[in-house]
């Protein structure tokens, strides 16, 4: 006897191979919407600059506000404030802040579901924060507008909990290789941070995911890097102790920049007593204060972070940068912004090792002959002792530079960062947000009252099915004298599970004048496939969608319904467990 083909509905669902052409569909939607995240943020710049990007255009006003000179600093922040404050209130809150806490929670609490609206609310709010002057960066708001993608394609074709969170991941492996054009680092900060896991089937996919946004990017807008930076070289063998000394300051910093972010926000929380949408508007005017104060501190930042590295910049001013960049990052997202602190962390680091290196030059000479190259590790070291992903942060240095010589001092330095970080704080620039919520991703997961039991032991009998040929007209009679609001459908000819219909859904179809000829056939759901052998975890993810209904259980082949479970039988078959 030939088994019925497997459907595309259950093959997406139960198929390895399917997690293949949903990996590549997530990295070419990732790899669009980091480029037109990018086009976004370049013309809502220009709009209210009249340059791509205004942070070294140096002390100068807009040429689209000639009458207001370099004033016109003070009023672009509260224009954008009151454009994406009520927008991010009304639409979705979730968009406000950095983004990649609330992938981080959506994965680990929420089984990997983000809503559909926060890809579009989290762009077009980025964009207004960045281009309206928010010290913030891309990369954040881009992990979590590819992460919602992967989220929404997941939902979508309804696979189960542990692929929705793979699909969540790859959506955040594409953005940061689409917009680092790093296609290594993507799949790592996505396994490092998001998943917190190096299983071989989420590498591969987040591998394919990373690539096909990499290349989809590079295709639109070219692969040269975002920064060209310098050669690096190391030039005494002395300089690796100094590089050793660089990550304990470094990552002393970044963890110090994590407490000044989260210090500003609850002062701005403190002190604001009206509406949360109104915010940003209002917060725009200190923001702007800044801006007028440092104008290298609207937007990202990324030709002042260059200029760093390449020993444009005296050692006080570079200090001055490292300040005021601690201070307009964290008065953005304490004001209500939206944009992500992976680009201020890598400014962050520049301007402190691109310090440390000038005055190591001034003291020794002969040891340090180049400032910029402790700028290039310090970038590293700051993120690893900010985030605590230090693989993520030697694979994104090393393609930057794309030298294998920084990879020694870089490592040594990360790790001295990341130990530091450990040392001194408990928690990291993105766990801090969701402990401060009362959520702890990394507190041991209670134990499951269900762990270890399969569906056999609470199965229970299946309903009659229904002929895959049934008419909807007499569906209707056979679900009105059923006990059961939910009926299997078996093949009329070989009795083999086609899927199942249940009474909502011959009623919403009834409602269709045309659709009273129709065959249950053509409207069967398929749950979850379940087996005797299922554990009873599966068993509540296959339920999540059906909770009055139950769901079948089918025999080893999927292709026999076996019984039927329903949550009071799980729950009967815990209360036994317990009294035993």
């Amino acid at each position: 006897m030939t088994a019925l083909p497997m459907s595309p509905t259950r093959w997406i669902r139960t198929s390895r191979t399917a997690l293949v052409p949903l990996a590549v569909a997530i990295g070419l939607g990732t790899g669009l919407g980091a480029v037109a995240f990018r086009w976004l943020i370049t013309s809502i710049t220009w709009l209210f600059t009249g340059t791509d990007d205004f942070s070294d255009a140096g002390r100068v006003g807009s040429s689209h506000f000639p009458g207001l000179g370099i004033w016109f600093l003070l009023v672009a922040p509260m224009i954008a404030g009151a454009i994406y404050g009520p927008l991010v209130y009304r639409f979705a809150p979730e968009a406000k802040g950095h983004g990649v806490p609330e992938v981080m929670y959506a994965v680990a609490q929420r089984g990997g579901r983000i809503a559909p609206r926060v890809a579009l609310v989290k762009a077009l709010a980025s964009a207004l924060c960045i281009g309206g002057g928010g010290s913030v960066g891309r990369e954040g708001p881009i992990v979590q507008i590819g992460s919602a993608l992967g989220s929404t394609l997941g939902q979508w074709t309804r696979v189960d909990a542990g692929r929705l969170k793979v699909l969540v991941a790859c959506g955040a492996a594409g953005g940061i290789s689409a917009t680092f054009n790093a296609p290594l680092a993507g799949p790592f900060f996505a396994l490092e941070l998001i998943l917190r896991d190096f299983a071989a089937e989420s590498f591969g996919a987040v591998v394919l995911s990373s690539v096909t946004a990499s290349l989809l990017a590079r295709a639109i807008i070219g692969d040269d890097p975002f920064l060209s930076l310098p050669v690096f070289t190391v030039h005494n063998p002395a300089e690796y102790a100094l590089y050793l000394v660089l990550g304990v300051v470094v990552g002393t910093v970044g963890v110090l920049f994590s407490k000044v972010l989260y210090l500003v926000e609850d002062i701005c929380d403190w002190a604001w007593r009206w509406p949360d949408w109104a915010r940003p508007a209002v917060g725009g005017l200190l923001l702007g204060a800044v801006l007028l104060a440092v104008p290298q501190m609207y937007g990202v930042g990324y030709p002042i972070l260059q200029n760093a590295v390449e020993g444009k910049y005296v050692i006080g001013f570079l200090l001055l940068l490292l300040v005021a960049k601690m201070i307009a990052t964290s008065l953005t997202i304490g004001i209500g912004g939206s944009g992500g602190v992976f680009a201020p962390t890598l400014f962050i680091g520049a301007m402190a090792g691109s310090a440390f290196g000038a005055i190591g030059h001034d003291l020794a000479p002969g040891i340090v002959v180049s400032a910029g190259a402790y700028g290039l590790i310090a970038m590293g070291a700051a993120l690893g002792g900010a985030t605590r992903a230090p693989i993520t942060a030697v694979i994104i240095l090393f393609e930057l530079t794309g030298e294998y010589s920084i990879i020694l001092p870089l490592m040594l330095a990360v790790a001295m960062a990341a130990g530091t970080s450990q040392l001194i704080s408990k928690d990291t620039i993105y766990t801090r947000k969701l402990l401060r919520r009362g959520i702890d991703i990394d507190k041991p997961v209670e134990p499951d009252p269900f762990g270890g039991q399969t569906v056999g032991r609470a199965v229970g009998p299946a309903p009659e099915p229904m002929a895959g040929d049934t008419e909807l007209s007499a569906a209707t009679g056979l679900l009105a004298e059923s006990q059961w609001p939910m009926l299997p459908v078996v093949d009329p000819t070989s009795g083999r599970y086609r899927g199942c219909v249940s009474a909502r859904g011959v009623a919403e179809a009834l409602q269709v004048p045309a659709a009273h000829s129709i065959s249950v056939d053509q409207i069967a759901e398929l749950p979850a496939a379940l087996t005797v052998l299922s554990t009873v975890d599966e068993a509540l993810e296959a339920m999540a969608d059906h909770a009055g209904t139950g769901v079948p259980v089918l025999d080893d082949d999927h292709e026999r319904v076996v019984g039927w479970i329903t949550h009071r039988d799980l729950l009967t078959t815990l209360r036994q467990g317990e009294s035993a």
